[in-house]
């Protein structure tokens, strides 16, 4: 009989104290950031929305002339997290290229119509879907005014911010919002949720960065 190895009670283990680079699952995103690219990976909440917009900033900061690409396969998510990305890609300086793997779906597709004109890009085969969130609402008779005159406004906002962002009327954008609306990667471009189907993997990242060399100028065997 073989028995498992235990450690005794409050010790660290070396996933506790490894560096945060080197822990599975953190490794990726470390090693695309370093490409300039970020993961929007999955349903988005408040803790992968500030990640984004962290991932934006410091890219930015680092470099505020070259593209940062976010990689974008979600269903959709935090309205409030979806607008604040946005907003980030505005603010800062440097283009950014957005591009839809799999499904780009409510805050997903949100989200990709924010990039940069000219560089909101779809896989051949990515989904995009267009729609109205829904929220739940209950409570008091006043509760519910509140509530729905909150969604409302959240709801003409976004509404007329995807308007903006594609060409459309705010009426054609609330029509065709209704009911859930898929587009494939042709439609969406067609639709001006986005720009172009992704055609070469130098569309997804940056350039590999150059390893600094060693300058034998001046020296002599």
């Amino acid at each position: 009989m073989t028995h498992a190895l235990t450690e005794p009670p409050g010790t660290l283990s070396a996933s506790d104290t490894a560096p945060e680079a080197a822990r599975p699952g953190s490794l990726l995103p470390h090693l695309l950031r370093q490409r300039r690219a970020v993961l929007f990976n999955g349903e988005l909440d408040d803790d992968s929305g500030m990640e984004i917009i962290a991932a934006l900033h410091l890219l930015a900061d680092e470099d505020p002339h070259q593209d940062i690409h976010v990689w974008i396969n979600s269903p959709g998510g935090s309205v409030p997290m979806m607008l604040a990305i946005a907003d980030t890609i505005e603010v800062i300086p440097c283009d950014v290229a957005t591009i839809a793997f799999g499904w780009a779906a409510s805050a997903g597709q949100f989200v990709l119509s924010a990039g940069t004109p000219g560089k909101r890009l779809v896989l051949p085969h990515a989904k995009v879907l267009l729609h109205q969130g829904s929220s739940g609402i209950g409570g008091t008779a006043a509760d519910v005014e509140l509530q729905a005159d909150d969604l409302r406004q959240v709801r003409d906002t976004v509404l007329g911010r995807i308007a903006a962002l594609t060409g459309r009327t705010y009426a054609q954008v609330f029509e065709d919002s209704l009911r859930d609306r898929w587009f494939s990667a042709q439609q969406a471009i067609d639709y001006g949720l986005a720009d172009a189907v992704v055609t070469a993997p130098g569309q997804l990242l940056a350039p590999r960065p150059q390893a600094a060399g060693i300058s034998m100028e001046g020296q002599h065997a």
